[in-house]
């Protein structure tokens, strides 16, 4: 397997990824929707995205970051807004890969850390973060306000 940085040549593949993604967390999007929105983070380069293959080539799962400054730190970090391995593809080491990437890239642009949330009942994701040594906060709360119609 290899994980490298995800460019528009990419983007049929990360369509397909980020509709299961989408839909392991019920909001799923049509193909449409979902190109538009990856291909204008590819050529914004307003995030990055990793994507892991198989020996064969074949996509198998991604990772997308976005910047951001932690005021607290007073130092530029990443959020790490989205991972997600295909179902034939897990406990095989890819999501550990493409975190252990993310880590890789935030630690060569010189970031203060990585952020993630997750859903409470994504066991095995939390399972993996703490064991790629990630701490659960236990200070702050997140909230979130619609600004959608």
């Amino acid at each position: 397997m290899r994980v490298v940085q995800a460019g528009v040549n990419d983007l049929d593949e990360l369509v397909g990824l980020f509709a299961a993604y989408l839909e392991f967390y019920e909001v799923p999007r049509a193909a449409g929707e979902i190109a538009k929105f990856i291909g204008a983070r590819l050529q914004r380069g307003d995030s990055t995205l990793f994507i892991a293959r198989d020996e064969q080539g074949v996509a198998q799962g991604f990772v997308q970051l976005y910047p951001f400054f932690a005021s607290l730190h007073m130092a530029p970090a990443w959020l790490l807004s989205d991972l997600y391995v295909a179902p034939s593809a897990r406990r095989q080491g890819v999501a550990e890969a493409l975190m252990n990437n993310a880590r890789a890239h935030g630690v060569a642009t010189g970031a203060c850390g990585l952020q993630l949330e997750t859903a409470k009942s994504n066991l095995g994701g939390q399972a993996l973060y703490e064991k790629l040594g990630y701490v659960r906060d236990e200070v702050f709360y997140t909230y979130w306000l619609s600004l959608a119609d």
